[in-house]
C-alpha cells in the first residue's frame, strides 16, 4: 500500500495537531471527532471523504482539496477556503461553527449550509449558483458583489444583503427574510 494514499479508511479521536497527517492524499475516508486545530493541511487531496465533529479552526488549507466533501458537526473557525484547490470542490456543511471563515471569489455550484453559524463569514466576489443556506445564522456575513443565482435564503436569518451590490436573479427569500434585504435604507418594518 501506498503510504501517502490512505482509501476506505476509518480515522477515529486522532489529534493531527500533535501528529501531522500521514499521507498527502485520502480518498473515501472517514474522519470521526479528530483535531486539526491549526494543522497545515496544504496541498492534502480529500475526495469523498465525511468529516464528523472534527475541529478545523485556524487550519492552513492552502492548495488543499476538497473534492466531494462533507463536514458535519464540525468547527471551521477561520478558514480560508478561497485558498483551497479549486478543482472539483465541492463542499457540504451541516450543523457546522463556520464563524469568521472566507468563501472570497469562490466559484460553487450547490453549496449547502445546513443549520450553520456564519457569523461574519465572507462571501464577497463569489459565485454560488444554487446554494442553500438553510436555518442558518448570517448574522455579520459579507456579501458584496456575490452571485447569488437561485440561491435559498428561506430559512436563513440574521443577513444583511444589499440586492444593488450583489446578483440575486431568482434568489428565494422567506417574508420575515425580506428585511435583511432592505437594512442599508434605515428603515422601521413593523
Amino acid at each position: 500500500m501506498n503510504k501517502n494514499l490512505y482509501q476506505n479508511t476509518s480515522f477515529k479521536n486522532i489529534n493531527f495537531a500533535e501528529k501531522s497527517p500521514i499521507a498527502q492524499e485520502f480518498e473515501n475516508c472517514e474522519f470521526i471527532g479528530c483535531t486539526f486545530m491549526e494543522v497545515n493541511l496544504s496541498a492534502i487531496l480529500f475526495s469523498d471523504c465525511n468529516f464528523t465533529g472534527c475541529d478545523f479552526s485556524m487550519a492552513r488549507i492552502t492548495g488543499t482539496s476538497f473534492q466531494h466533501t462533507s463536514f458535519k458537526e464540525c468547527k471551521l473557525l477561520g478558514l480560508h477556503f478561497e485558498d483551497c484547490n479549486s478543482f472539483l470542490l465541492s463542499l457540504h456543511f451541516e450543523v457546522c461553527i463556520l464563524n469568521f471563515s472566507s468563501f472570497q471569489k469562490l466559484e460553487l455550484k450547490n453549496l449547502h449550509f445546513h443549520d450553520c453559524e456564519l457569523r461574519e463569514a465572507d462571501f464577497t466576489e463569489a459565485k454560488l449558483p444554487n446554494a442553500v443556506f438553510s436555518n442558518c445564522n448570517l448574522n455579520g456575513a459579507s456579501f458584496v458583489n456575490t452571485h447569488l443565482f437561485k440561491a435559498d435564503f428561506r430559512t436563513a436569518y440574521n443577513f444583511s444583503l444589499d440586492p444593488e451590490m450583489n446578483r440575486i436573479k431568482k434568489a428565494q427569500f422567506a417574508m420575515p427574510g425580506i428585511i435583511g434585504l432592505l437594512d442599508k435604507y434605515d428603515i422601521v418594518i413593523e
